[in-house]
C-alpha cells in the first residue's frame, strides 16, 4: 500500500503499481507512492474530458472562488508540505516553506484576475468581438526543482480559463504533486484535476494522446523537444519553459563585495537547480582577482547539511543522476579551469556537493556552454572595454540574465542587447505572477505567468457580426 495515492476524477486511488521515493538527503528509500499504469492514465485523461463541458460553463467568478479555496487548503497543509518537499527534494526547510507560501500567492493573483472579451469594430456595418475559449485537457508536465511551485501555477492558470488537468509531477518528487491532488479533489468538481504519477513512461502517453488539448512542459532542452515531436502529429498547444544558462554581466564599478553575496545567492539557490540561476559570472579584468576571491569566501563558508537540520543553507543535489551529471562537471572544471572554492564530495551518505567557484575558465568548455544544474559557478574574465555581450550571446540558451553597474542607464542599455526573455539589472531572480515571463532561443517557447501566459491558455474566438 502507497503512502500517497493518485487523482483521478475525483477520487484519491491506489496506482497499479508503486514507486519508491528517495530522501537525497540520506540516498535512502522514505516512503512509497501509487505509481500510474497506462490504463490509469487513459482514465485520467477520459475524466479529464468528461469533466470539461461543465467546467468550461462554469462562470468564472465560481472559477475564482474555487481557487480561492485552493489557497486557503494550501495554506492549512503548508507546513506539512514543507517538511515533505525538503524530505523528497532536499532544499532547506526555509526555501521549502518559502515556495509554499510564494504558491499560495500565485494562486490568489491568478483568483483575482479576469478573462475580458473586447470589441476591435462597432461600427454601422459590423460588430466585431473577440473572446477567449477554454482549450480543453491540459497536461501539466512538471519537474523537480520547484515540485510545489510550477505544478501550482499551471493547475492555476489553466483552471481559471476553463480546462481540466492532468498534472504529472517528476517522478523524483511526486510527493507534492500528489498532496496537490488530495486538495484539489477536496475543493474542484470531479475530473477537473487529476495528478498521476510515473517513472518518466507516460508522459508520451499524454503528449500524443488525442484528447489532450494542451502540454505545458517545464524541464530540459532535449526533453521539451521529445515532447514537442510527440505532440506534433495532434498538433496540440504547446509551452515549454526549457533550460537556461543565465550570464551575469558584472561591469567593472560595482561593489565587489556586495556583488559577490548578490551573485552568490542568485546562483546557488537550491543547490544552483534553478532554470533561471546565475550560471555563468562574467567579470572585467580590473576587478576579477577580488570578485573571485569573494565568491570563494562565501563558497567556503557556506554550510551544507540536511535541509531539515537548523541553519542548513545548501542542501544536496535533487537525485543520483543528478549528482552524477555535475560530478562529470567537476571534472570538465578541473581540466578546463581552476577550482578556487569546494569542488569535492562530501565524506558523507546523500548527494551533496560544496559549492565550488571556478576561475581562469572560458567559453568553449562544458563548465561554460552547458547547464550545469548544480552547485557550481564559473566565472569567465573579459577585457575592460570589451562587447562582451556579444559573448555571451553566442550561448543558445535565452531563458534569463543580468548586469551589474553603479551607472543603471549604461546596465539597462547592456541588458536590451542580451538575447534572453527576462534581463535583470543590478539583481537577479525577481520573478512573480503578475510579470510575464518566457525563454529565447533554446530555452522554450509561449509565455507563463501574467495575461500573456494565461491567454496561452485559451484559444481566441472572434464573432463578427454585419450590422
Amino acid at each position: 500500500m502507497s503512502d500517497y495515492k493518485l487523482a483521478i476524477n475525483g477520487q484519491n486511488v491506489d496506482g497499479d503499481m508503486v514507486l519508491d521515493v528517495v530522501n537525497p538527503a540520506t540516498g535512502d528509500v522514505f516512503a512509497q507512492v501509487a505509481r500510474a499504469s497506462v490504463a490509469q492514465a487513459n482514465s485520467a485523461v477520459a475524466a479529464a474530458k468528461a469533466a470539461f463541458p461543465s467546467w468550461s460553463r462554469t462562470p468564472i467568478a465560481e472559477r475564482k472562488k474555487i481557487l480561492a479555496s485552493f489557497a486557503d487548503k494550501l495554506n492549512a497543509r503548508a507546513e506539512e508540505i514543507a517538511r515533505v518537499m525538503t524530505q523528497e527534494q532536499g532544499k532547506p526547510l526555509a526555501e521549502s516553506q518559502f515556495e509554499v507560501s510564494y504558491t499560495e500567492a500565485f494562486i490568489r493573483h491568478f483568483a483575482g484576475m479576469d478573462i475580458a472579451s473586447y470589441v476591435v469594430q462597432d461600427d454601422e456595418a459590423f460588430h466585431v468581438e473577440v473572446r477567449r475559449k477554454a482549450l480543453g485537457v491540459v497536461a501539466a508536465i512538471t519537474p523537480w526543482n520547484f515540485p510545489i511551485l510550477i505544478p501550482g501555477f499551471k493547475l492555476a492558470m489553466a483552471t481559471l480559463a476553463g480546462n481540466t488537468v492532468i498534472l504529472k509531477p517528476s517522478p523524483t518528487t511526486p510527493i507534492c504533486g500528489l498532496i496537490l491532488g488530495e486538495i484539489c479533489n477536496e475543493v474542484f468538481p470531479a475530473g477537473v484535476v487529476n495528478v498521476i504519477v510515473d517513472d518518466n513512461d507516460l508522459g508520451a502517453v499524454l503528449s500524443e494522446h488525442p484528447d489532450v488539448a494542451k502540454v505545458s512542459f517545464t524541464g530540459s532542452v532535449e526533453t521539451g523537444k521529445r515532447v514537442m515531436a510527440s505532440a506534433s502529429s495532434t498538433l496540440k498547444r504547446l509551452t515549454l519553459e526549457l533550460g537556461g544558462n543565465d550570464a551575469g554581466i558584472i561591469l567593472p564599478d560595482v561593489d565587489v563585495k556586495e556583488t559577490a553575496k548578490k551573485i552568490f545567492a542568485a546562483a546557488f539557490m537550491n543547490c544552483g537547480q534553478v532554470c533561471l540561476a546565475v550560471k555563468r559570472a562574467y567579470v572585467p579584468d580590473s576587478i576579477y582577482d577580488e570578485m573571485c576571491d569573494e565568491l570563494a569566501k562565501l563558497a567556503d563558508a557556506a554550510i551544507v547539511d540536511d535541509g531539515l537540520k537548523q541553519g542548513a543553507e545548501i542542501g544536496p543535489l535533487q537525485n543520483k543522476a543528478q549528482y552524477e551529471k555535475v560530478l562529470g562537471f567537476l571534472e570538465s572544471a578541473k581540466k578546463d579551469g581552476t577550482i578556487i572554492a569546494g569542488g569535492e564530495q562530501v565524506d558523507r551518505p546523500g548527494y551533496f556537493l560544496r559549492p565550488t567557484i571556478v576561475r581562469d575558465v572560458a567559453e568553449g568548455t562544458r563548465i561554460v556552454d552547458e547547464e550545469q544544474f548544480g552547485p557550481i559557478l564559473p566565472v569567465i574574465r573579459y577585457k575592460d572595454g570589451e562587447d562582451i555581450v556579444a559573448r555571451v550571446n553566442q550561448s543558445q540558451f535565452g531563458l534569463g540574465g543580468s548586469v551589474w553597474s553603479a551607472d543603471k542607464d549604461k546596465a539597462i542599455e547592456l541588458a536590451g542587447e542580451m538575447e534572453s526573455g527576462t534581463v535583470w539589472v543590478n539583481q537577479h531572480l525577481y520573478f512573480a505572477p503578475h510579470i510575464p515571463f518566457a525563454g529565447a532561443k533554446n530555452s522554450g517557447i509561449g509565455i507563463e505567468f501574467a495575461e500573456e501566459g494565461l491567454a496561452e491558455f485559451t484559444q481566441i474566438q472572434v464573432i463578427n457580426v454585419a450590422n
